[in-house]
């Protein structure tokens, strides 16, 4: 039971873990931009999928956001906000929405003069909960066909793992030195005490059979 239950924790925080990098860090999309837009949000059970309002500007249930509209090579719409980051999480440190938007709209092109760019974004796209990726950097590329190396995520997921090998190391030398001995010491003790548990329940018998021998002698004596 307690083995199900480890295993089934460990589980969880490795699929907890897995989803939070998915939706943090940087993914590439090359993609040809078909229109830009703003519109006003009203933000409700979804609002932790959106950004703070941009750096310099008030907060509210509601605001205008920037969106960017694009088709894939293989005909699919892409529809990503556009948000600054600011000094929070992500730390993209994204300030610069505005001149992305205006970048997004000089890169507009349609189906018989294509403009293809890599768009860099984080988050997920969810029709059911109304999200967005929030795009972070465009550039343009030479065609449909260009491949990005994701070094980012390779370099933070190769940093993650050092550490938490090196965290796994230092926890597996701690109770090398500290709780493995503990433990021997607590086995011991209880060793020791059981080792007189049993020796005075044998001391007890003992005196119990004296007294029944003894009560014994005086049941054969004859009366007088």
């Amino acid at each position: 039971m307690l083995r199900t239950v480890k295993w089934t924790a460990i589980t969880l925080i490795v699929l907890l873990a897995a989803l939070f990098l998915h939706y943090t860090l940087p993914q590439n999309d090359i993609v040809r931009i078909v229109g830009t837009d703003t519109r006003r949000i009203d933000f409700g059970e979804n609002s932790i999928f959106w950004a703070s309002p941009d750096v310099g500007t008030g907060a509210g249930a509601n605001r205008d956001v920037k969106f960017i509209e694009a088709v894939t090579p293989e005909n699919r719409v892409r529809v990503y906000r556009n948000e600054d980051t600011g000094w929070g999480w992500p730390p993209y440190f994204k300030l610069n929405s505005f001149n992305l938007q205006a970048e997004a709209s000089n890169l507009v092109s349609n189906a018989e003069n294509p403009k293809w760019v890599a768009i860099k974004h984080y988050g997920w796209r969810s029709e059911f909960f109304t999200i967005f990726p929030n795009a972070v950097s465009i550039r343009a590329v030479e065609g449909p066909d260009a491949r990005i190396f994701p070094w980012v995520n390779v370099v933070i997921l190769a940093t993650l793992a050092v550490l938490i090998l090196m965290a796994w190391r230092m926890l597996a030398q701690f109770r090398e030195r500290m709780v493995d001995p503990l433990i021997e010491d607590m086995g011991d003790a209880l060793d020791r005490v059981d080792e007189r548990t049993d020796q005075a329940r044998d001391r007890a018998r003992g005196l119990w059979g004296r007294l029944r021998a003894w009560a014994g002698t005086w049941r054969g004596k004859p009366r007088r």
